[in-house]
């Protein structure tokens, strides 16, 4: 089989899709927390993607994305049997794993696919792992079953109250944290910059080393643009080379969403026209 070859296509809600890719140099390497770079065509636009899955055996790597973009919709277009123009990974510091004792990952959205491999990493050195996952309604979840698998205990809200505790990832932090009086040890927030800003203010008060992933504001993913510069405890670090993982107390999350802001016109009429844009995030 040829190098970084489609060779599983999946749609897991309207606008979500899963490929399945032979990538067995990537694979080999890949760890949890760690992305790679990813170009459908020759003339296509280079876009980061986290990694979902991996499997050394087979040669195989998951990434999971919704297509609201350009590129992702480009990506999306990709049927089983098709090649990838080029893949460059596994980027990234791998998210640092250790038996904690209790680990909560707290995601929302696509967050759920980052968070997958994460919450696998902490259960094999032997955590007990509580996953809060968040979705707008019932319909929009995902890996439901992968994150049991490999969870102690999951625990669901939506927006509307479709499944689960009507409210947030962050309500269900809270919950657990004041009412049920569970001794956490870590927290991992995974998801949109505003969910994990406000739910890693839950973990504050209570000195709960909190991590967040930001890879949603990753571009180029080699360090070279600038665009994914974020403000750790008043210094400049860049998510692709010094993170994606950062200490999610010490992150200035109002400048980071303020900035992701800047190129929304730009990113519509690049959809619109079918162009390309290479000013923005892709996850």
């Amino acid at each position: 089989m040829e190098l970084y070859t489609v060779i599983k296509k999946e749609e897991l809600n309207s606008i979500t899709k899963k490929l399945v890719i032979y990538a067995p140099d990537i694979a080999a390497k890949a760890q949890a927390g760690q992305f790679l770079i990813i170009k459908v065509h020759e003339k296509s636009e280079r876009i980061p993607l986290t990694f979902s899955d991996w499997d050394k055996k087979n040669g195989t790597i998951t990434i999971i994305f919704q297509e609201v973009g350009f590129s992702s919709i480009e990506l999306g277009k990709l049927k089983t049997g098709e090649k990838i123009r080029n893949l460059a990974g596994p980027l990234g510091n791998p998210s640092e794993i250790h038996n904690y004792g209790t680990a909560v990952i707290a995601c929302g959205g696509l967050g759920t696919a980052v968070a997958y491999p994460v919450a696998k990493a902490l259960k094999e050195a032997g955590n007990k792992v509580i996953t809060l996952i968040g979705a707008r309604n019932k319909d929009l979840f995902i890996l439901e079953k992968e994150i049991e698998a490999v969870s102690t205990q999951v625990i669901y809200s939506t927006d509307d109250g479709s499944k689960g505790q009507k409210g947030f990832v962050s309500d269900l932090l809270k919950d657990l944290i004041i009412n049920k009086k569970e001794q956490i040890n870590i927290t991992f927030v995974i998801g949109p910059p505003i969910m994990m800003m406000v739910t890693s203010e839950v973990t504050r008060p209570f000195n709960i080393k909190t991590i967040a992933s930001l890879n949603p504001i990753m571009v180029d993913g080699m360090g070279m643009c600038g665009a994914c510069r974020v403000t750790i405890d008043g210094q400049i670090k860049f998510a692709c080379v010094d993170g994606p993982e950062f200490d999610a107390h010490k992150v200035d999350f109002k400048e980071l969403i303020q900035r992701l802001k800047c190129y929304v016109k730009e990113e519509k009429q690049a959809t619109h026209k079918g162009g390309h844009c290479q000013c923005h995030s892709h996850q």
